[in-house]
């Protein structure tokens, strides 16, 4: 008994279309890996599930057969057209080595190397390439030097006029600090003849006696001491001589 005919329509159970597309999608890819290494052939494979989710296949890469997917069909497929492109882009690149090869020779030839092979014109002409060079070489230092001597002149200046204002500025600090010490001065002279205790003394014809006494002095009464010397010549008493100074 053979299999019915499969009716080719969406498959409304979730269960039984999940399921089928992940059977179908296995052996999608297995077919696409299996003409890669059969046939030798550069398959890509891009499949997008219900939910979104993608899975592909790629035996060279899908990226790098997309690329060439689209440089298949965006090109123009124009033989005559590609081969003058590259007859022309090869000329260009020759004649690239040609100007390289020749600008390092130059160079060679600038720094004294590989002169064998030149003639006597030749030597001429890079001799006047040498004096040419250095000529304007000389001519762009001097510029060079005269633009910084005009810089260093302009910064000169500069510093001179901030000197100047610095130094105006410092003589008008000085003179108002002399106008302070004046007016100090001029109230310290005012403020001494007004106070009477700093005014000198006038002389009152008394003159004043001053003497110093160090320790204790006993002066005994005029009665007491002639009555002391009366006896004998000599004083007489509870007080000892040694007492007076």
């Amino acid at each position: 008994m053979g299999r019915g005919k499969v009716v080719l329509e969406r498959i409304e159970n979730k269960i039984n279309r999940q399921v089928t597309f992940s059977k179908r999608r296995n052996g999608l890819l297995k077919k696409a890996y299996e003409l890669s290494v059969l046939c030798d052939a550069e398959v890509a494979l891009l499949i997008f599930s219900s939910r979104g989710k993608l899975y592909e296949f790629g035996s060279s890469g899908t990226n790098q057969t997309i690329e060439r997917y689209r440089q298949y069909c965006y090109t123009p497929l124009d033989n005559n057209a590609t081969e003058e492109e590259a007859q022309t882009l090869y000329t260009e690149v020759m004649n690239l080595k040609a100007a390289y090869e020749s600008l390092q020779c130059s160079q060679r030839h600038f720094l004294g190397k590989d002169l064998g092979p030149l003639n006597l014109e030749d030597l001429q002409n890079l001799e006047k390439q040498i004096d040419g060079a250095l000529t304007k070489a000389r001519q762009r230092k001097m510029e060079m030097l005269l633009q910084q001597m005009e810089n260093l002149s302009k910064k000169e200046c500069e510093l001179q006029e901030k000197n100047q204002q610095l130094k105006s500025k410092l003589e008008e600090e000085e003179r108002r600090a002399q106008a302070i010490r004046s007016l100090w001065n001029a109230g310290t002279s005012v403020d001494n003849s007004n106070d009477p205790n700093m005014q000198p003394s006038e002389p009152n014809g008394m003159e004043t006696e001053t003497t110093l006494q160090i320790g204790y002095q006993y002066v005994p009464a005029e009665g007491a001491v002639e009555a002391r010397t009366s006896v004998g010549g000599e004083t007489s008493g509870n007080i000892p001589q040694d007492w007076f100074l």
